[in-house]
């Protein structure tokens, strides 16, 4: 029987965390198929898991400024969850993989955890393999989630055509890697843009195009995926709105004016 009134856990918190960062924000709910499994592999109830993520994200700037409300006697708990998160993603995002496999076991193949990767034994260049692997995996359920999987520029909601794209590249900054807040749901057109720089976003959440992109005559595809986005407002997430900072970052060094 389960104990509604027992501790969470360290490895329960993060686990569920973890839900909450690949979550949409309208599927936080008991009913959610992801929520009951994880709630029966925990010993929850999905009410009590829903609720957690919840709490999650009455602790988002965005959510609060929505009035989103969680229960006040656990706040203190998730803050400190949020707080490790937050300081430290690249590092979270990787033990809260770890933590999913030992609780929701080795048959759980849905979110490529690896179980082999908590044995002593593994080779050090495996071991960082698999954790860039579990990493990225995280980081692109957590940025398109966010964005209901849909490109934040032109909408399209093929996910097999959709990339969490990095605003500070992954090579630049190991601490945002896992960052949600550096990341943009973009198909690969338009991934392909923001990356080469021709197109960049402004303070104003809005798609600037670069010089270079603008020609004459361009063809179809060009006009409607360049030149008519110019201005244009992105889609914003339901949670982790794009972080300021990295998006000048992209304006400064990566857009091509």
């Amino acid at each position: 029987m389960q104990d509604k009134r027992k501790q969470w856990s360290r490895d329960e918190s993060i686990a569920v965390f973890n839900l909450y960062c690949r979550t949409c924000f309208g599927r936080m709910h008991k009913t959610n198929p992801d929520v009951i499994d994880m709630a029966t592999k925990i010993g929850r109830t999905p009410s009590a898991v829903a609720m957690k993520m919840v709490n999650f994200a009455s602790l988002d700037p965005f959510h609060r400024g929505r009035n989103v409300k969680g229960l006040q006697h656990s706040s203190k708990r998730d803050e400190q969850v949020w707080q490790e998160f937050h300081d430290d993603w690249e590092g979270l995002a990787f033990e809260s993989q770890q933590s999913l496999a030992r609780l929701l076991g080795k048959e759980d193949r849905d979110h490529e955890l690896d179980i082999a990767l908590l044995e002593p034994d593994i080779p050090t260049e495996a071991r960082r393999v698999t954790r860039v692997r579990l990493v990225q995996s995280f980081f692109r359920d957590a940025v398109l989630s966010s964005y209901n999987y849909s490109c934040t520029v032109c909408h399209i909601q093929l996910c097999s055509m959709l990339n969490a794209s990095h605003i500070v590249p992954w090579s630049i900054d190991e601490k945002r890697r896992a960052d949600p807040s550096n990341g943009l749901s973009l198909c690969a057109f338009h991934d392909r843009a923001f990356d080469r720089g021709l197109i960049t976003i402004d303070e104003d959440l809005r798609v600037v195009l670069s010089a270079t992109a603008r020609v004459k005559d361009a063809p179809k595809l060009h006009r409607v995926g360049l030149l008519e986005v110019e201005g244009q407002a992105i889609s914003m997430p339901d949670k982790f709105s794009p972080d300021q900072s990295a998006l000048s970052y992209h304006r400064e060094k990566v857009f091509l004016h």
